[in-house]
């Protein structure tokens, strides 16, 4: 009982810190925020040599057109852009029915509005691409519907609380990554709407190899496998930040799912259609993506490797 009580009082006192956080950052004007933060991120970027190093191997494999000056400019508006993704993730409790329209316009509602009429579930497909944070967070604000997104827990305690607070506090649900499988299937039968970024490298034995900007990269086949499954739409879902700094969010129509008989060549060749989408907006605005992942890390050989191994 002792113990119970002590952690139910833990919980309240994280709860509690927590909202002292947002709180206290939210004294800030969001625009000094946002000035500050894309200052700092500048800052990174010349400071953290690792990921810039990083972001520059990934420019140079996905714009060999570029010269190393283009592409050094588009990794520091992609550390700037990460920035003001910070400045603005924590005024999200701010965020609410009557203000959403000063910061996100929703385009192609009426392409939810079919595919969710549907019943069979909605898959949005998108990326870590301009403020996919505030993307998410407006959606229910704007369509009173909820939206359960998967998510990678962090690995400190409180942060992970804190960022999950935000993230749930307009009305939304995470959905933490490991073993997610059997959740999002029986959240798609009930009709839910799930969201997913697909632009993270896998492990080889976690996803199937298809080409992003011309190299083959590991990309995770759970979007493809639950869309075959359950007959889920799945529609791309984007935002591009303004020249006022407002975001207008694009939802896309469903994309028509190949099917061919043979699951695993369904899988590829599916995965590589939403693959393409991703890349269709990385080349169009290349500061709003996420650079700084190790996209191609894991390379085509490991598997051929453990498989060789093997026999």
């Amino acid at each position: 009982m002792e113990e119970k009580e002590a952690f139910i009082k833990k919980k309240k006192d994280h709860s509690v810190s927590r909202g002292f956080v947002f709180w206290a950052i939210n004294l800030i004007p969001l625009k000094a925020r946002i000035w500050f933060l894309e200052r700092l991120g500048e800052l990174a970027y010349m400071l953290d040599g690792r990921h810039r190093r990083i972001a520059h191997r990934n420019l140079a494999i996905a714009f060999v057109d570029k010269d190393l000056k283009e592409r050094a400019k588009i990794a520091r508006s992609a550390f700037r852009n990460l920035g003001r993704v910070l400045a603005e993730f924590s005024f999200i409790p701010r965020l609410n029915g009557e203000n959403t329209g000063r910061y996100i316009a929703m385009e192609g509602l009426d392409n939810f509005h079919r595919a969710h009429a549907k019943r069979k579930g909605v898959l949005f497909l998108t990326a870590h691409f301009g403020n996919w944070e505030w993307m998410a967070a407006t959606f229910p604000l704007m369509t009173r519907q909820p939206c359960h997104v998967v998510v990678r827990p962090l690995d400190n305690g409180f942060l992970d609380g804190l960022v999950d607070k935000l993230r749930t506090s307009t009305g939304n649900h995470t959905i933490p990554k490991r073993k997610s499988m059997g959740r999002i299937l029986r959240l798609l039968r009930e009709g839910e709407v799930v969201g997913i970024l697909l632009d993270q490298n896998m492990a080889w034995h976690e996803g199937v190899f298809v080409n992003f900007f011309g190299e083959l990269a590991c990309t995770n086949m759970g979007m493809a496998l639950l869309a075959l499954k359950t007959g889920a739409a799945v529609l791309p879902v984007f935002n591009v930040r303004q020249p006022d700094g407002s975001y207008r969010v694009i939802i896309e129509q469903e994309l028509p799912l190949i099917r061919t008989g043979n699951r695993d060549l369904e899988i590829e060749k599916n995965t590589e259609v939403f693959t393409r989408v991703i890349e269709r907006y990385v080349n169009d605005y290349p500061d709003h993506w996420l650079w700084l992942h190790q996209r191609w890390k894991t390379r085509p050989w490991q598997s051929k490797q453990y498989r060789n191994s093997k026999s």
